[in-house]
């Protein structure tokens, strides 16, 4: 079994129409975001073993956010630029290409690319957690796919079961 964590990056920052899309930083809301959501990885004790992320500004801001509360990260996070503007193709590719030692994955990222992961990687559950982030995965959301699968490479799309949601504003 694999567990895979899906943060999408932080509110961003639109008050300077010079700057462009990928250097765009977070607001302060998207600060109080990242922060309350690494606070709360932090009280559910989740661990990771690998990270991927875009290197898009908001996000490796988000990622500073969130390491304020929960604190500096103990597994490497690896910037991927394929990350930034992917399709949900190259999502899973990406995905099944985490090394094969980890157990408990995290990346961070971008909307449409995200949601649409989230919605392909897993099936209906009795909570709706898929459903409600099919309807709407907002900035700083995190959802927590558990994988049915031996290794990552073997990841099937349809297969994995949301377990977990979080939203910064249920947090509050």
């Amino acid at each position: 079994m694999k567990r895979l964590a899906v943060l999408r990056h932080a509110k961003s920052d639109w008050g300077d129409p010079g700057i462009d899309d990928f250097n765009r930083p977070l607001n302060a809301r998207g600060w109080k975001s990242a922060r309350r959501i690494g606070k709360e990885m932090k009280h559910r004790k989740m661990r990771f073993d690998f990270g991927l992320a875009s290197p898009a500004a908001r996000v490796r801001e988000t990622i500073d956010g969130m390491t304020e509360t929960y604190g500096e990260p103990q597994f490497p996070i690896r910037f991927e630029p394929r990350i930034y503007g992917a399709s949900v193709e190259t999502l899973v590719e990406l995905v099944r290409a985490i090394p094969a030692d980890a157990e408990a994955a995290l990346v961070v990222g971008h909307n449409p690319g995200f949601e649409r992961l989230v919605v392909e990687l897993t099936k209906d559950d009795r909570e709706g957690l898929r459903d409600r982030v099919a309807g709407k995965f907002p900035t700083a959301a995190m959802a927590v796919i558990e994988l049915p699968a031996a290794s990552w490479a073997a990841v099937e799309p349809g297969a994995g079961q949301v377990v977990e949601l979080l939203l910064p504003k249920e947090l509050d």
